[in-house]
């Protein structure tokens, strides 16, 4: 009897579930967007410095004045083996293209 009442019961509390996530996940607003935007070009400025303007005595290349395309050629270069580097490869290859581009978006010059 136990059977009868537990399988409706499920179907029920998944179905309420998804309409809750999925409520949530419409509900998301541009703030929420932009701070995933900035985080994600955030982990360029352990080395780049924030907003690419470098770091001083850091050798390392400044991206601050690059356009929005010279910085994605360069990073899905570095995602395919094209270019070479000591850390960029190792980096770009644990980010989606979709991210990369938004990196760009964010770090470059329109």
């Amino acid at each position: 009897m136990r059977t009868l009442f537990s399988r409706p019961a499920i179907v029920v509390s998944t179905y309420i579930g998804l309409c809750l996530w999925s409520s949530l996940s419409l509900a998301q607003n541009p703030d929420a967007s932009n701070l995933y935007k900035r985080s994600l070009a955030a982990t360029c400025a352990n080395c780049h410095g924030t907003d690419g303007n470098g770091v001083v005595d850091g050798n390392i290349p400044l991206i601050n004045n690059l356009t929005h395309a010279q910085i994605l050629e360069k990073l899905m270069a570095y995602k395919s083996g094209l270019l070479e580097g000591t850390i960029m490869p190792q980096l770009t290859k644990g980010y989606t293209e979709e991210q990369l581009n938004t990196i760009a978006n964010q770090l470059g010059k329109n």
